[in-house]
């Protein structure tokens, strides 16, 4: 089974592991509307450290791909003054949270040995007048479950 362990559960929560560990997470399956709108780019579930089900899913992690998505913002106003204020070296001035929208067809998978802990992103310049940046959402986990899938929702196990 295809399973999404989302990058804010792993750096909050998560414990890194590799191709070939065996694991217990609590998993929630996506229902049939998520499968629909595309959540987990393909997974029948996700990973929930913070409640889910009561008893975790195990088994032996297959295959790990790194998920990367290309976001645009909306670049910042111009401050009222004198004149622009230049950013300090190194510091990228950018939109974050809600802000952040999703480019349609950049989602691009990358093979990986192992999870991280912490995920990146890389600033990609400017398009169409929007700031533009790749980030690394998550893992998408190719799981043997030995004991069937997850829970559905309103399951008891």
């Amino acid at each position: 089974m295809r399973v999404f362990y989302e990058d804010w559960q792993m750096e909050c929560c998560g414990t890194p592991f590799a191709v070939g560990d065996d694991v217990a997470w609590k998993l929630v399956a996506y229902d049939t509307e998520g499968v629909r709108e595309g959540h987990g780019y393909g997974a029948e579930a996700w990973v929930e450290n913070h409640g889910g089900p009561d008893h975790p899913v195990t088994g032996r992690v297959r295959a790990i791909d790194l998920v990367h998505e290309e976001y645009s913002y909306r670049l910042p106003e111009p401050a009222p003054g004198p004149g622009p204020v230049e950013p300090e070296a190194g510091l990228v001035v950018r939109g974050t949270g809600r802000g952040l929208e999703p480019v349609p067809g950049t989602v691009a998978l990358e093979p990986a040995d192992s999870c991280p802990k912490w995920f990146g992103e890389v600033d990609r310049g400017t398009a169409d007048g929007r700031g533009r940046v790749r980030r690394t959402c998550g893992v998408l986990v190719t799981l043997d479950v030995p004991h069937g899938a997850p829970p559905q929702p309103g399951d008891p196990r």
